[in-house]
Order: C-alpha cells, then structure tokens, then sequence
C-alpha cells in the first residue's frame, strides 16, 4: 500500500493589521541576515534601531534601508512610533533592556534564551503581566518547514499516539560566529539544543523527567559542553532523545528527526545545519506503518522565513488579546529544561523539570 501525501499547513500568517511600528535593540549578526530579510520579505514596518555600537547601527540601517538610527536607547523607548522593540543582545543583558521597554509601554519581541538565569526569566513574565504587554519568545524553529509541518500532521492524528521522538545533529557548527560564546559557562544546550528542547515542548508537551550527559571535544577552544544527549521522558511512555555534536571532524554533517507513533512516522533533515546560515530546504516523509515513506515537498529555510512566526504571533496577540504562542511564561518551561539538563549532567542523576522553580 501507499500512503497518500499529506498536505499539512506549515507557513505562518500575519495578522489583518500588522503595520506595528518596530524598532530593534542590537545590531548583530543574527539581526542582519535573519530578523530583517524576513521582516523585509513581509513589508513589516521597521522604524529605527539601535545599538551601543554606533557603527553597528549605522552599517545595518543602511544595508536594510532603515530610516532612523537612535543614538541611546532611551531615545529609542521615547519614539512613539514605536509599539514593538526586538531585542536581539547577549541574554544576560536582556533583562535590563526589557524592563525598561516595557515600562515605557512596548511590547517585546526577545531573543533566546530569554535569559540564563531563570530568575530573571521569571521578572522579565512578570514585568510584562505588570505592564500589560506581551513579552513573546525568538523560539523560531516552531516556524520552521519541518518542525511545523510535522505538528500540523501529528495534532491530525496521522502517527496516531506519540510514542518516540529523535532529534540527530552532528555538524562542524562554526562557532567563530559567535566569539562571546567562546568563554561562556553554557554553550550547546543553553544556545543551540534549547531549539530542540523547546520544539519537543511544541510537539509533545512538557516531559515529567529528564537525563542529559555532556562532554568536550579533545582541543576546543570553547570552554563549555559541544556534545550532548539529553532524554526525556513522559508519563504515557513517549520517550525523546536529542542528541548532538558540534565537532564533526569528517564534515559530512547530518541533522535529522524522526517522530514515531501507534500508526505512522514522520521522518525529516534540519536544513540549516547544512552549510550554515545558509542552509537548505527542510525535507520530511511520511508514512502510515506498513507503508512505503513518501516525501512531503516544504518550500522556505529555518533562516531567515521561521523568524516572521514569533513576531506574527505577537502581532496577533496584541489584536486578539491572547497569550504569543512562545511567550515569556511559556518560554520558563523550555528554561527548566536547558537548567534541568544542565543539573543532570552535573550531578549525575535524572531531574524533574517542574522542580526546579520550587
């Protein structure tokens, strides 16, 4: 038998109105070819940007024709153009930043991870319950082909009751990208595997226990953990797996998923973790068992096209009155699980999430 080819919807839709005024905090790289292409591609509306470096500021307002360049960010929060602010800095100086924007009675568009420490996560929630303004998540792999494509076919019920999830990366990621990462305490999980974490969130919900191990390759010049494997595990005897190495000497990199259920699979590639940033396609197969897979055609890359789903889904909370699908509340349950993961290596014994808050 073949299984006929599923159709699942996968592409974010903008709100009727979203001509928000939006203004960025921090000019770097992720900004330059990820945020902006994806906002430019929907004619969203970018007011200014700031940046402590001016230079910065300067060469990414013009590179992507931006009207106006503030010279502080108070000058910035003071703009009444501006409804939105998308803050793209390292996450230890986010906090500040977002308290400040939302006193001033923005709504937040924050990068991940929201923050290090989950004490500060948990302000940043509450300063926006305080203000009244929706604090959403950069989360984007929810948004990306293969990811959201599988959880329109796994909430239709096509692999019938989640029973495994698998996710495989093992790539030589160039981490001279990022240089402030090279001494950092946290690396893989906090920076990289927190997509998957909370993609597997996304897809399954939140697990009730959760093993991880970590280790360095012989060398690195990165202080902290390039090779995990994290498990988690869940009440109904869903059981996930990510499990990941950043120093894949041979360069044939692979980045791969497989969902597992009662009645089917869903199996697929992360593009972007071939020849990043620049990527490819998604691919994703499906198949009922006892079926042949057959290919599911994607179109778009993980970056920059997932980066319009977090802000789309913030512009539709401010109209609806709805939480953003990946918003700061929700996001300190991804948090537990980059913290759990870190404290199960660490100690040497399986965690539970939910504890981490008591």
């Amino acid at each position: 038998m073949h299984t006929p080819i599923p159709t699942p919807t996968y592409i974010p839709t903008l709100p009727p109105i979203h001509d928000y005024g939006i203004a960025i905090v921090g000019c770097g790289g992720i900004v330059n070819y990820a945020h902006l292409p994806a906002y430019r591609t929907h004619q969203l509306t970018i007011v200014g940007c700031y940046d402590r470096d001016p230079a910065a500021a300067a060469h990414t307002a013009a590179t992507h024709r931006i009207g106006r360049v503030y010279t502080s960010l108070a000058e910035l929060l003071a703009d009444p153009a501006v409804t939105i602010v998308d803050i793209a800095v390292p996450a230890w100086e986010q906090r500040a930043i977002a308290e400040q924007a939302l006193a001033a009675g923005k709504h937040l568009l924050c990068q991940k991870p929201l923050a290090e420490d989950l004490a500060d996560a948990i302000a940043i929630a509450a300063a926006g319950e305080r203000a009244q303004r929706y604090v959403a998540v950069n989360q984007q792999m929810r948004w990306s082909a293969g990811i959201a494509a599988s959880a329109d076919l796994i909430r239709s019920g096509a692999i019938g009751q989640p029973t495994d999830a698998q996710i495989w990366v093992s790539a030589e990621t160039p981490w001279h990208m990022w240089p402030w990462l090279r001494d950092s305490d946290h690396l893989d999980v906090m920076y990289h595997s927190i997509h998957y974490l909370d993609s597997l969130r996304h897809l399954f919900g939140n697990p009730t226990a959760l093993t991880s191990r970590h280790a360095r390759y012989p060398g690195q010049p990165e202080r902290a953990e390039t090779k995990t494997i994290t498990i988690l595990d869940y009440p109904d005897g869903l059981q996930a797996s990510v499990m990941v190495n950043h120093h894949d000497a041979s360069r044939a990199t692979a980045a791969t998923f497989r969902f597992l259920g009662t009645a089917g699979i869903i199996s697929g590639t992360i593009g972007s973790m071939y020849d990043y940033p620049h990527g490819r396609t998604d691919t994703l197969a499906y198949a009922r068992h006892g079926d042949e897979l057959v290919d599911i055609p994607l179109t778009g890359l993980w970056i920059p096209d997932a980066f319009i789903g977090p802000m789309a889904s913030l512009m539709h909370a401010i109209q609806t009155g709805t939480d953003p699908i990946t918003s700061a509340r929700d996001n300190i349950a991804t948090l537990q699980l980059v913290h759990g993961a870190y404290r199960s290596a660490h100690e040497g014994r399986t965690i539970a999430p939910d504890t981490l808050l008591s």
